[in-house]
């Protein structure tokens, strides 16, 4: 149950900080090339667009994440408490 709850607790939070990352790269590049990045398209454009959050255009995907972690804390937590025993 503990390495169940450790991979639960950061696995899910490794893989949302990759996406981050990956969005982040693609919006500096158009940055770069003087363009404005269209958050929905994920693609450069020549009209300037708003800015919005990673977490605000991915609600699903970062309170998924944060409710696997949650879980496996409870796991590890769970885990911990068993095996002292």
């Amino acid at each position: 149950m503990l390495k169940l709850g450790l991979a639960l607790l950061i696995l899910p939070g490794v893989v949302l900080m990759a996406l981050f990352w990956q969005d982040l790269g693609v919006m500096r590049d158009c940055q770069a090339q003087g363009l404005s990045f269209d958050p929905y398209a994920q693609s450069c454009s020549e009209t300037e667009q708003a800015f919005v959050p990673f977490g605000q255009r991915n609600p699903v995907l970062v309170n998924s994440v944060m409710l696997l972690s949650v879980l496996g804390l409870a796991c590890c937590l769970y885990g911990l408490y068993v095996r002292a025993r």
